[in-house]
């Protein structure tokens, strides 16, 4: 059984459009378990009830930003260990950094294309095939 049917991912992104090219994106990798979430605040419940192995958020979203999701991923204990890539537009070297600092596994700047995905995917949780 190839590792990308057995990864449970959420995807947490204010835009719609977003969140199902990035789901579109996992299903051609093979990924089925996915879940998806518009804010961190529905993220971070939705990780407290059923962490996922590998979060995608975005950076720029309202009530809780991607780094302050990432913050209380990496502060709760059921969920500390899960792989965390952060989406931007915006791919200053400050907000890489404190996303680092913060316990990013990735940073991945949008628009991206599927090969890329599946590389910052790969380069967090390992071969998805």
């Amino acid at each position: 059984m190839p590792f990308a049917s057995a990864l449970r991912v959420l995807i947490v992104d204010d835009q719609l459009t977003s969140r199902l090219l990035i789901r579109g994106g996992l299903q051609e990798l093979g990924v089925l378990d996915i879940e998806m979430a518009a804010d961190g605040e529905q993220a971070f419940k939705i990780m407290m009830a059923k962490p996922a192995h590998l979060v995608i958020s975005d950076f720029n979203m309202p009530k809780m930003d991607g780094i302050a999701f990432l913050r209380a991923i990496r502060n709760y204990e059921p969920t500390k260990k899960s792989a965390f890539i952060l989406l931007t537009g915006r791919g200053d070297k400050e907000l890489i950094e404190r996303a680092k600092q913060n316990g990013a596994n990735n940073v991945l700047a949008k628009p991206f294309t599927i090969p890329v995905l599946k590389a910052q995917i790969e380069g967090v949780v390992g071969r998805l095939k």
